[in-house]
């Protein structure tokens, strides 16, 4: 596969630049979308701050910075997408929001156009079922924050073809990350595994057991994990995960994959972490 591609990245928030970032230091070009040029500028901002902070640490060079600042065009207009090698959707973790938009990109990208979602949880196959391309569609699920994960979770429909899981695993490798492919499922493996300990942490603080930096310094400590799981349910969103816990309750129909009332609380509270200043930890901009 050529270097360099176009592609295209629908929605700039934190996935969203993070994806379009990695990509154009990789020389290709992109195409990022969203609803309205305040929301594109702050990602552009953004990912123009991060890639000074990768300068600063001699990760890349001036030029190189400048250069893949410049590979990347933001619009409001998804008919720029069409001739996109590759789209990858990281928008709302909403069904709907996604299945509506895959059907639009179905009739806009020309008929070689790959369509990814970068889902964290919803059914591949379900989001391909409704567009005419299910062997041109995949799951692309990068970790946060983009440009210092390693992974991507490489989430293979039912009708993925061969070739479109070749080639995905190929660009992948191409922008120095590590794919790792699993079959369909609620929650794929990521978080099938990573809510339930969230969800059971919640439980752990709601019930008494512990306060939220010992929970947390128990599995850092403990367990060797970098973050604690109630600041990373803060960082990934306790709207986010509930949302996740949701998919895997009405999927697996098991009890086990309940949510935690007090997630629920916080939701109907606001306090999804730290978008709104305020999760298990209160944050200051």
């Amino acid at each position: 596969m050529s270097v360099s591609i176009k592609i295209g990245v629908i929605g700039a928030g934190t996935m969203g630049n993070g994806i379009a970032h990695v990509f154009s230091l990789y020389g290709n070009d992109i195409i990022l979308v969203d609803m309205n040029d305040e929301i594109i500028n702050s990602a552009l901002s953004t990912i123009h701050k991060n890639m000074e902070r990768q300068y600063r640490k001699d990760v890349i060079t001036e030029e190189r910075m400048e250069k893949s600042y410049n590979n990347i065009i933001g619009t409001t207009n998804l008919e720029k997408l069409s001739d996109c090698h590759l789209v990858i959707e990281a928008v709302k973790e909403d069904y709907k929001i996604k299945s509506d938009l895959f059907q639009k990109l179905d009739r806009i990208c020309n008929q070689n156009t790959i369509l990814a979602s970068n889902t964290s949880s919803i059914s591949i196959n379900d989001l391909a079922k409704n567009i005419s391309r299910s062997d041109k569609f995949i799951g692309m699920h990068f970790m946060n924050p983009v440009p210092v994960m390693k992974l991507v979770e490489i989430i293979k429909g039912d009708n993925t073809s061969k070739e479109t899981l070749h080639s995905i695993k190929e660009l992948t490798k191409s922008i120095d990350k590590i794919s790792v492919e699993c079959n369909d499922s609620p929650g794929f493996v990521s978080n099938r595994i990573l809510m339930p300990m969230i969800n059971e942490a919640a439980f752990c603080y709601m019930e008494g057991v512990a306060e939220v930096d010992a929970i947390d310094s128990i599995m850092k400590l403990g367990m060797g994990h970098p973050m604690g799981p109630l600041k990373l349910a803060d960082l990934i969103g306790i709207d986010v995960c509930v949302y996740i816990m949701n998919v895997l309750y009405e999927g697996f129909k098991d009890e086990k994959y309940k949510v935690c009332p007090l997630l629920e609380k916080m939701v109907s509270k606001n306090q999804l972490g730290k978008k709104t200043k305020e999760g298990f930890y209160k944050y200051e901009f």
